[in-house]
């Protein structure tokens, strides 16, 4: 049986995995430089998914916070070769544990496809989408 170990320590990151993942196969970052995604981890609290056989990274996320009062939950990924095997939850879980220690007010994030999963830690739609904007492309 195959254990997975969830990780914040950026250090562990496979970055060119990563870099791959979102920028060929994610539908929000696209053709992102690994310039720019690298930029991206070093400013932002990250988390992955390991393999503890291996080491192999099989998910990731990153958060952009103030670690005070609000965050951005974003880039979440899971290997397609390793989606539906409860990975996503343990992702999931554990952000939500490390974002909970900070008391922050609010975590927001933005999906096309994924809201059940979301919906399973608290996330829900806005409750006045119209108070709420955005400056530059979708």
């Amino acid at each position: 049986m195959t254990s997975y170990v969830f990780s914040n320590a950026t250090d562990r990151l496979d970055r060119e995995l990563v870099h791959r993942w979102l920028s060929e196969l994610s539908y929000w970052a696209k053709g992102r430089s690994r310039e720019k995604q690298d930029a991206a981890i070093d400013a932002s609290r990250n988390y992955g998914v390991y393999d503890e056989a291996d080491g192999t990274q099989l998910a990731y996320a990153r958060v952009v916070t103030d670690g005070a009062t609000f965050a951005w939950l974003c880039d979440v990924f899971v290997s397609p070769e390793a989606r539906g095997t409860g990975i996503g939850k343990l992702l999931m879980s554990g952000v939500v544990a490390d974002l909970d220690a900070l008391g922050l007010r609010r975590t927001l994030l933005a999906t096309a496809d994924a809201h059940g999963l979301y919906e399973q830690y608290g996330f829900t739609g806005l409750a006045e989408p119209q108070k709420y904007m955005v400056r530059g492309a979708a």
